[in-house]
């Protein structure tokens, strides 16, 4: 097999669990730094069961470190999103990724090239997102906080392609969590103050709860993000974020089901996620022309 073909297969597949992220967010009833924290925590103790401890350089500690902290501030903003709007404007915010990449791989990455053909897929995305908004633009406040959340994720992306070089997987998504956890923690007294929440905040998980948890952190965390690693080690970071373009669309699928989201979609819904897939479409098309 091939190694761009083991990469796609290893994106999709990250992509289908990623699918579940935003339910997760909704099923899950406690405040979002509540579950960004215990996201970590729960996710940082299972790869350490798994993994131990092991020995990387100090530079390449806090590099990953430092990715775990975007990661941290991604994952809050975008289940902010959700809590502020609903599961299908937070994870249709996310679609904006790959625009935010296409500018900033570049500027980040010298050895690549600003690539016009990546902007105007990235425009497709964002041209489906602008028909979407059309729909719910009273979620002002959900669709803000989730333009930055994609804006911040597509940082970490980048910056994971750099400091996930020679160190295993597991290795990377560990350090990541850990550092991500103490981030958060710092970070969290800002972000409550800036938006303030209506639910209780350091509140222990129980119940169904805890078990959404801990799926979320098994299957959505760890699973999810050691196959996308994997794929960035085979990939660009731009094809990668376009491909997570499609997360919306498992999402929201699963969305309508489970919480009826669908009595609130009109064309201009449908218009817009057509014009993202296609834009995944493009670029996936475009790379394996590329590489036969």
């Amino acid at each position: 097999m091939s190694e761009t073909k083991k990469g796609f297969i290893q994106l999709h597949l990250s992509v289908l669990l990623a699918g579940f992220t935003g339910l997760f967010g909704r099923l899950i009833t406690l405040n979002e730094v509540d579950i960004v924290w215990y996201r970590m925590l729960f996710t940082t103790c299972i790869l350490i069961v798994f993994t131990g401890l092991p020995r990387v350089g100090w530079h390449k500690f806090w590099q990953l470190c430092g990715c775990g902290a975007l990661l941290g501030c991604h994952w809050i903003l975008f289940y902010g999103s959700i809590k502020a709007s609903n599961v299908s404007i937070g994870v249709i915010c996310f679609s904006l990724i790959g625009f935010f990449t296409a500018l900033f791989e570049p500027l980040l990455f010298r050895e690549k090239r600003f690539s016009w053909i990546e902007l105007l897929f990235a425009l497709i995305t964002v041209a489906g997102v602008l028909c979407i908004f059309s729909l719910d633009a009273r979620y002002r406040t959900g669709i803000a906080i989730g333009t930055v959340s994609s804006a911040v994720c597509a940082l970490y992306a980048i910056s994971n392609k750099k400091a996930s070089v020679g160190v295993r997987s597991r290795t990377v998504l560990m350090y990541q969590m850990a550092g991500g956890l103490v981030a958060v923690s710092l970070i969290a007294p800002l972000y409550l103050c800036i938006f303030p929440s209506q639910q209780a905040v350091l509140v222990v998980p129980e119940g169904s709860n805890l078990w959404f948890m801990l799926c979320h952190a098994l299957f959505c965390t760890v699973g999810m993000y050691i196959l996308q690693i994997q794929a960035l080690k085979r990939l660009s970071a731009f094809t990668v974020n376009l491909t997570y373009n499609l997360e919306p669309c498992y999402t929201i699928a699963m969305a309508f089901i489970i919480f009826g989201e669908s009595r609130e979609i009109n064309f201009s819904f449908y218009l817009g996620i057509s014009l993202i897939v296609l834009s995944v479409l493009l670029q996936t098309l475009r790379v394996w022309l590329c590489k036969h």
